[in-house]
């Protein structure tokens, strides 16, 4: 007879709002990435809070149909989580309305944390919290067009525009007074783009200044390991994660046993990933099934970005690896898979750690004037206005 073992959890359950995450893990919204294939995936896999990839509040206010295939979540996806990103306050507060009114969404998240310079050059992302009057206008819209309905927002940041300008602590408490259900803290600048080592004690200087709601960390969590580090580092409420379940949705596998203090982990053999990059092209296809007349082709286009990511220290070899990575069709992909070593066991370190590039510190994108002061002029509010990108996953 088997003795049970007590596990005792390393944190208690993540409480948004009214909305509850037992593992009190959270899919950071990809754009390309985490789509509704991908979210099925992490889901079978253990258990979380999985945000479907950023639209923009324009194209959402527009009904343009890229938007509407975002938010389109299958039938047992709940919570269902969206990410909004917007400059305008007004828009952002028809965006989150016209959610929770058509009842698309149980739970909204707002974007302060992309520093790409289409989002930068407008005033948006990352570097938006620098005007603190604009910043506390979209979320109180926000919280103000969802409060009607029970559904929460919640706020995604980074530290700042970079080292010399940080607006993370006073935006973490405009938040919290504006009555937003979580802040989340990526830990680095617009500046530090996703190079060098997350700033884990500014989430923790972060959760030391906002006590009335959760704190999130964010940033370096490529295994089950690294978020217990970051939150024994950080005293932070839950992680959020990223880049790090690249090519691993088995990663919250991972993470649900470590949160329930449990040293159980997913280790695949080639065989394993090969099964699930199968299934993911399966759902792929599914997901673009109705994209014009090309659903298949769209979805193994879109599969190709994965390649690397799941074959991440296996041997595959440089020529299999590169037919995979211009992969066509589900027939093709039968094909290239079946010349795998089904039977290789799992590499070990080479298949661990950071996934994809982290690219070099970037000098931030800002509008003309941008630093000159903490407020928004009048000449600024009217070209934010005009600023709202109509494009939606990016």
């Amino acid at each position: 007879m088997t003795a049970t073992v007590e596990r005792t959890p390393v944190l208690p359950p993540l409480q948004i709002g009214p909305i509850t995450v037992e593992t009190p893990v959270v899919l950071a919204p990809m754009a390309g990435v985490t789509n509704a294939a991908f979210r099925r995936l992490c889901r079978e896999s253990g258990a979380g809070l999985y945000v479907a990839e950023m639209l923009t509040s324009r194209a959402l206010v527009e009904r343009s149909p890229e938007s509407f295939r975002i938010i389109a979540f299958e039938p047992d996806e709940v919570p269902r989580s969206v990410q909004v990103y917007g400059v305008d306050p007004a828009t952002v507060g028809a965006a989150v309305r016209l959610l929770v009114e058509e009842d698309r969404a149980d739970h909204v998240d707002l974007n302060f944390g992309c520093p790409v310079p289409k989002v930068t050059r407008r005033g948006g992302g990352a570097v938006l919290p620098w005007k603190r009057d604009l910043f506390r206008a979209i979320v109180t819209a926000a919280v103000a067009a969802a409060a009607p309905h029970g559904v929460p927002v919640t706020v995604k940041m980074r530290k700042g525009i970079d080292d010399e300008h940080l607006t993370y602590v006073e935006a973490g408490l405009t938040a919290q007074d504006a009555g937003v259900a979580a802040v989340s803290l990526h830990g680095r600048t617009a500046a530090d783009y996703y190079s060098g080592t997350a700033d884990w004690d500014a989430i923790a200087t972060l959760k030391q200044a906002v006590t009335d709601i959760p704190v999130l960390g964010n940033g370096d969590i490529w295994s089950a390991e690294d978020a217990l580090a970051m939150v024994a580092h950080t005293g932070c409420d839950g992680v959020v994660v990223g880049r790090g379940c690249q090519g691993r949705p088995w990663l919250f596998a991972d993470l649900a046993a470590a949160f329930a203090g449990s040293d159980e982990r997913i280790r695949p053999g080639l065989g394993h990933v090969a099964h699930v990059v199968r299934r993911h092209a399966e759902l792929m296809v599914e997901h673009f099934g109705d994209w014009a007349d090309e659903g298949e082709g769209k979805a193994l286009r879109e599969m190709r970005k994965h390649m690397a990511w799941y074959f991440k220290g296996y041997v595959v070899g440089g020529d299999l690896r590169a037919r995979l990575g211009l992969v066509s069709s589900l027939a093709e992909l039968d094909d290239l898979l079946a010349e795998l070593d089904l039977t290789q066991g799992y590499p070990g370190t080479p298949a661990e750690g950071q996934r994809g590039r982290a690219g070099s510190p970037k000098r931030p994108h800002l509008p003309y004037g941008w630093l000159d002061s903490r407020e928004l002029s009048d000449e600024f509010r009217a070209e934010l206005q005009e600023a709202e990108i109509g494009i939606s996953g990016g």
